[in-house]
């Protein structure tokens, strides 16, 4: 009986390694510098993949052009499982549209795994932005024409973007104004310099707690875990208003059908355990409802439609 029992387990072992293509480290490429949310997530996920796939996961950081540079290196790799892409909104879905020649297709290079959450953003202001909510600072925008300026991460990034998309949903013209990174815009914003800025929740909080910034609103279409008492930008009158950065992950187009169903299985039970659940939490995102390939195919195809059309209306377009 032991004998058949340890027989067993042994086999079960010599599938598993023949599954995990001989124990090969798989390749996660990050398309940002280490240090930001996308790294530091991606660090943690990895972590837990290890025993789930007998397999080391490598964090790769590939940066430069929003994200592109380190997309283009997956959509190139053999379609083999063995190199995959922890995409965000820019390579997955607004690059396509606001670089005027990107070397891959967000649609049709990769074969999506699963789709992760994403991380809510919020408009921020200056406490001497006489506005207390959004309505209040739509009227003082409105009373007062070209008086107040958005602060972004660049032209072209998402934090850009918002602010072109609020002033078409809300007839606005605020002006925008880029940085180089999150960081030196909410340093200009927070010294008043700028007057408002539509940025990621985990970054923005230090400074609304130490009521640096005051928060008007949630720029995604739910409420956030992390600011639940905030109503959103769209409950406040600014009716379809969502911008938020999702996360994915990719592999190459190609990749056989039963590796992405192991590759999704093995980061749907990372996903599901209470540690790493918590520490994504803490980190800002929020879960995807549905986080199946399927799903995060059909997500990916609606957020190129919708940023392209937000690109448009901006003018902004990048080399």
């Amino acid at each position: 009986m032991v004998l058949t029992s340890l027989f067993c387990i042994l086999a079960h072992t010599s599938v598993m390694a023949q599954d995990t293509a001989s124990g090969k480290p798989i390749t996660l490429v990050v398309p940002f510098a280490p240090g930001g949310p996308t790294d530091a997530m991606a660090r943690v996920i990895a972590n837990e993949l290890k025993d789930i796939l007998g397999q080391t996961v490598v964090v790769d950081n590939r940066a430069g052009a929003g994200g592109n540079i380190g997309a283009d290196i997956v959509a190139r790799a053999p379609a083999d499982g063995q190199t995959l892409l922890f995409g965000t909104s820019g390579p997955l879905a607004i690059n396509a549209s606001l670089y005027k020649k990107i070397s891959y297709d967000p649609l049709r290079s990769f074969a999506p795994i699963v789709n992760l959450g994403y991380l809510p953003n919020v408009l921020v202001v200056n406490p001497s932005v006489p506005a207390n909510n959004v309505k209040e600072l739509i009227s003082f925008g409105k009373a007062n024409p070209g008086k107040l300026t958005y602060a972004s991460s660049g032209n072209g990034a998402s934090s850009h973007l918002a602010g072109v998309m609020f002033n078409n949903l809300a007839g606005t013209d605020f002006l925008h104004v880029p940085y180089k990174g999150t960081g030196p815009a909410l340093n200009d914003l927070v010294a008043g310099h700028v007057s408002m800025a539509f940025t990621d929740v985990l970054t923005a909080l230090p400074f609304i707690k130490a009521g640096k910034l005051r928060v008007l609103g949630v720029t995604t279409a739910s409420r956030s875990g992390a600011l639940p008492d905030v109503p959103t930008v769209a409950e406040q009158g600014v009716k379809g208003f969502d911008v938020s950065v999702f996360f994915g992950i990719v592999a190459p187009a190609g990749t056989p059908p039963d590796v992405v169903t192991k590759l999704h299985k093995a980061f749907a039970t990372a996903l599901k355990r209470p540690e790493l659940a918590k520490s994504l939490e803490k980190q800002g995102l929020e879960m995807a409802a549905k986080n199946d390939p399927e799903s995060l195919r059909a997500f990916m195809t609606s957020e190129v439609a919708r940023w392209k059309e937000v690109v448009k209306s901006s003018g902004a377009q990048l080399d």
